[in-house]
């Protein structure tokens, strides 16, 4: 372990980088060394969020089964879903909706998730969250499925 504070917060910024570059080995041996597998970083991404926004699926597996809080926000309010539903990683989503991640979860201005891949056209990402969510589509929401519903046949026709 690290022994003065200099060296405790290259160790500490190290496993982010780990979890941002699915370096599930070097993770592991930190988290059974006692690092805190809730670990956040000064703007309060933890892990979890670090590994699930840049697609590191295999240490996003490992911090979920090590009881990584799925749907713990930044301080931006941003859950891990929903940056996944911004980037766009399906397969990220499916493994967060699987260890119980909200589709519904709001930041407190209004954006959950689902909003998320209706502003950013991620239809796939979008039936899935469908199939997870516990509440009525929004007015907004509605609208914002119509028009995306517009965009892709357009966009469909003209790659045709």
């Amino acid at each position: 372990m690290p022994h003065t504070q200099e060296e405790f917060e290259k160790f500490v910024a190290q496993s982010f980088d780990f979890a941002r570059n699915n370096d599930t080995e070097s993770l592991r041996i930190m988290l059974d060394a006692g690092l805190n597998v809730n670990l956040a970083n000064h703007k309060g991404n933890t892990l979890l969020m670090l590994a699930a926004y840049n697609n590191s699926l295999e240490v996003a597996q490992m911090l979920l089964q090590r009881g990584a809080e799925v749907d713990k926000k930044n301080d931006k309010a941003q859950t891990p879903l929903a940056g996944v539903c911004f980037k766009g990683y399906k397969e990220m989503a499916e493994l967060l909706l699987k260890y119980g991640a909200n589709p519904d979860e709001d930041n407190g201005l209004g954006l959950t998730p689902i909003n998320c891949a209706i502003m950013f056209r991620h239809k796939e990402i979008l039936k899935l969250l469908l199939s997870h969510s516990h509440k009525k589509l929004s007015i907004w929401q509605k609208i914002g499925l119509f028009f995306l519903g517009k965009f892709s046949k357009k966009e469909d026709s003209s790659h045709r």
